[in-house]
C-alpha cells in the first residue's frame, strides 16, 4: 500500500504541475520552440531516426524543377540529383519543402499531433488481430508540451502530455499495471479495433547540463518507437515487440558530459507501468549516447531489477512469475552515416528474466532518393524459446506534401523452426514456416 501511495502521488505531483506551469508560462517566458525535426519532443534517442517524417531541408519546387514545379528534360533535376524512376514520376517535385502546419502555440505551449491509417494483408508484431485485411486509424495522437529551458543558470521548468485512440492504444496503455489502474481502465478499451492510452505524462526541469524528467514516459531502450512519425517502416521489428518495454514510470536523469556524449540514470517502477506498480516492479534504467566519429553514433541502454510481473511477453505461456530479481535487459544501437543519402543502423536486444531470455538483431539501410522519398529495408533475427525467426522487409517513405507521408512495404516472415509463437500463422494442424505480408499507411501530421 504504501508502494502504491507513493507512486499516486507521484501522478498527482506531476499533474499539479503540469497544470500550474501552464498557468505560469506567460510569467516564465515562451519556451524555445520545438525544432521542426522533433515529433512531440522525444529525447535524443528518439530522433536516430534516419528518415525524418519532419524534415523541412528540401529545396522549394521551383528552385529544382522550374516555375510550374513541372519536371522535364530541360527542368535541371537531373543536375540536381533526381534524374532517373523518380524525375519520370515527378517526385522530385512533390511539395514537401515547405514548413509543416501545425496548431499555433499557446503562451509559449505546443500543441500537436498526427492522424495514422493502416493497412496490413496480415497482423503482424505489434499490429493486432484486428489488423487483418482492414483499413484502421491506428494513431489519433495529440501532444502537448512545454519545453523546459534554462537561462543564466537557474533552473526551468517544462512538462509533456500524449493522448491516443486507435488500434495502437492496447500496445501504448500501461498494461504492466494492475488491472484497472491508470489507462488500463475498463473505460479506456472500445472492442479489438480502438483503445485509448496515455504514453506520456511527465514534468521535466533542466539547468545547464542537467535534466530531470519524472512522471510516466517512454522507454529509453531500442531504436523503433511506439510514435508512427518516429520510424521508417509502419510495421515493427519482433525485438520492439517482444523485448523491449515501452512505458516506465519514475525518473529518469540526463547529464551532457561532452559536445557529443550524453549519460543517463534513473530507477523506474517496473516494465510498462503508468503510476502503479506491479509485484514489486523495480528497477534501474541508464545508459549513454556518443558519437564514436563524425559519422556514426553508439547509444546503450541497460536496465536490471525486478521488471514486474507486467511484463509478460505475449508469445510465451510462461511457467512463473517474470517479476524476479536479476532481470536485465541491453540495446545496442550503432547509427552510421554512410554518405549523405545513405543510412546503416545496427540494432540488438538482450532481454533475460529468469523464464524468458530472447536475443535479436535489426539491421537497416535507409536511402534518401530525393528530398521527399525515401527507400529502405530492414533484416531481422530474432531468437526466443529456443527458434529463431526471421524477417525481411523493404519499403518506401513517400511525402507528396509536407504534412502527408505514404508508407507502403512489403514484408517476408519466415521460421526454420515454424515457430507459431512469433506470429508465424499454423493453418489446417501444419506449421506455416514462412509468409509474405503488404502493409501500407498514410501519416497526417498537424
Amino acid at each position: 500500500m504504501a508502494k502504491w501511495n507513493w507512486l499516486q502521488g507521484l501522478r498527482y505531483c506531476v499533474t499539479g504541475a503540469a497544470v500550474a506551469l501552464a498557468g505560469s508560462v506567460a510569467v516564465a517566458g515562451d519556451a524555445t520552440p520545438i525544432p521542426d525535426t522533433a515529433v512531440a519532443n522525444p529525447d535524443k534517442i528518439f530522433q536516430q531516426t534516419s528518415y525524418d517524417l519532419y524534415d523541412a531541408s528540401c529545396e522549394a519546387p521551383a528552385a529544382k524543377c522550374g516555375p510550374n514545379g513541372a519536371c522535364g528534360s530541360n527542368s535541371g533535376c537531373n543536375s540536381d540529383g533526381y534524374g532517373g524512376l523518380a524525375e519520370s514520376l515527378g517526385m522530385g517535385c512533390w511539395n514537401c519543402s515547405d514548413d509543416p502546419w501545425k496548431l499555433n502555440a499557446h503562451e509559449g505551449v505546443e500543441f500537436g499531433g498526427w492522424a495514422q491509417f493502416g493497412y496490413s494483408s496480415a497482423p503482424t508484431a505489434f499490429n493486432n488481430g484486428a489488423q487483418d485485411k482492414r483499413i484502421l486509424l491506428n494513431q489519433g495522437w495529440l501532444y502537448a508540451d512545454r519545453a523546459a529551458t534554462s537561462e543564466c543558470g537557474e533552473w526551468g521548468w517544462g512538462y509533456h502530455a500524449d493522448f491516443l485512440y486507435g488500434a495502437d492504444g492496447a500496445n501504448t496503455n500501461s498494461f504492466g499495471n494492475n488491472a484497472g489502474q491508470f489507462d488500463l481502465h475498463p473505460s479506456f478499451a472500445h472492442g479489438d479495433r480502438a483503445d485509448w492510452a496515455i504514453p506520456q505524462l511527465y514534468a521535466e526541469i533542466t539547468n545547464g547540463d542537467w535534466t530531470v524528467k519524472a512522471g510516466h514516459f517512454y522507454t529509453l531502450h531500442g531504436y523503433e518507437v511506439v510514435q508512427a512519425t518516429g520510424n521508417f517502416f509502419f510495421t515493427h521489428a519482433y525485438t520492439m515487440n517482444y523485448a523491449e518495454p515501452f512505458t516506465h514510470t519514475g525518473f529518469i536523469v540526463t547529464k551532457q558530459v561532452s559536445e557529443n556524449t550524453e549519460v543517463y540514470g534513473g530507477w523506474t517502477a517496473g516494465f510498462d507501468t503508468g503510476f502503479d506498480q506491479r509485484n514489486g516492479g523495480s528497477n534501474f534504467i541508464g545508459g549513454y549516447s556518443t558519437a564514436l566519429s563524425e559519422n556514426t553514433q553508439l547509444t546503450q541502454i541497460v536496465s536490471f531489477g525486478d521488471f514486474g510481473a507486467g511484463f509478460a511477453p505475449p508469445i510465451v505461456a510462461p511457467a512463473g512469475p517474470l517479476n524476479e530479481d536479476g532481470s536485465f535487459a541491453l540495446s545496442t544501437v550503432v547509427d552510421h552515416q554512410i554518405s549523405d543519402k545513405l543510412n546503416y543502423v545496427f540494432h540488438s536486444d538482450v532481454l533475460r528474466t529468469g523464464v524468458y531470455d530472447t536475443f535479436g538483431v535489426n539491421q537497416y539501410l535507409i536511402y534518401q532518393v530525393t528530398d521527399c522519398v525515401g527507400a529502405g529495408a530492414r533484416m531481422e533475427w530474432w531468437k526466443s524459446d529456443g527458434r529463431s525467426v526471421n524477417a525481411m522487409t523493404v519499403g518506401l517513405n513517400l511525402k507528396p506534401h509536407s504534412n502527408v507521408t505514404v508508407r507502403p512495404e512489403y514484408r517476408y516472415d519466415w521460421s526454420p523452426a515454424g515457430n507459431t509463437n512469433a506470429g508465424i500463422n499454423s493453418t489446417e494442424g501444419r506449421v506455416d514456416q514462412s509468409h509474405g505480408t503488404f502493409a501500407v499507411d498514410v501519416i497526417l501530421t498537424f
